[in-house]
């Protein structure tokens, strides 16, 4: 078992890596709120750990070994966010900074028999995939909300961004996962949406329109 620094990373880097844009320390470093010269640093170090590598254009990946590592920690991460909300009753706007807790300290049997009491729950409470025991991971399409078009219909997959002041406004709205919402309106220049959900409208900046993912649907 690494260490929860280095958990931290692998997680991050997992999370931001991306086949089309390398990934930087600038941007490692600010996802984790350290510099970017202690990034870097770190980075060299898991290198030579061999759990990430840097390709031609510099941007930074994981390797296999690195990946296996993230998506274990990944999966504690989700199966205790589900346990937190399911069994102890906690807010779904709270549990993400509990599960980062709780995700460095669960023991393998754990995690297997906190599967098992949940009846091996598919998604998070934020609707994010929990990975599989062998690392599988069913990622559904989905689009952000800021890209549907007026009077067009969407079922809210998951949150893209789980951050706690999001997460916080978001559930004031009622716009969770598996809720429905409907485009009422779009102003132009990039303007707020009018988006309803179960009967009431709320306007929606296109900032936090583009971290909800939606699957849209006919009705």
């Amino acid at each position: 078992m690494e260490s929860p620094i280095v958990e931290e990373y692998l997680e991050a880097i997992y999370k931001l890596q991306s086949d089309d844009r390398p990934l930087g320390t600038t941007e490692l470093g600010r996802s984790l709120n350290v510099s970017a010269p202690s990034a870097d640093q770190m980075v060299n170090r898991l290198s030579e750990k061999g759990l990430v590598r840097r390709g031609r254009d510099r941007g930074i990946r994981l390797t296999q070994d690195g990946e296996r590592e993230a998506l274990q920690l990944i999966r504690k991460h989700r199966l205790s966010e589900r346990f937190l909300v399911d069994v102890l009753g906690l807010d779904w706007k709270d549990v993400h900074d509990e599960a980062c807790k709780f995700e460095h300290i669960l023991s393998t049997e754990v995690e297997t028999r906190m599967s098992e009491m949940l009846c091996n729950p598919a998604t998070c409470p934020h609707g994010h995939p929990i990975p599989g025991v062998d690392g599988t991971v069913a990622l559904e399409a989905a689009t952000p909300l800021s890209e549907m078009k007026q009077g067009s219909t969407a079922v809210i997959a998951r949150i893209g961004e789980e951050k706690r002041d999001l997460l916080e406004y978001l559930a004031t709205l009622g716009m969770m996962p598996g809720r429905r919402v409907r485009i009422e309106q779009i102003a132009p220049f990039r303007g707020p949406m009018l988006v309803d959900v179960d009967g009431a409208t709320y306007a929606l900046g296109r900032e936090v329109a583009e971290k909800i993912l939606v699957k849209e649907t006919t009705t």
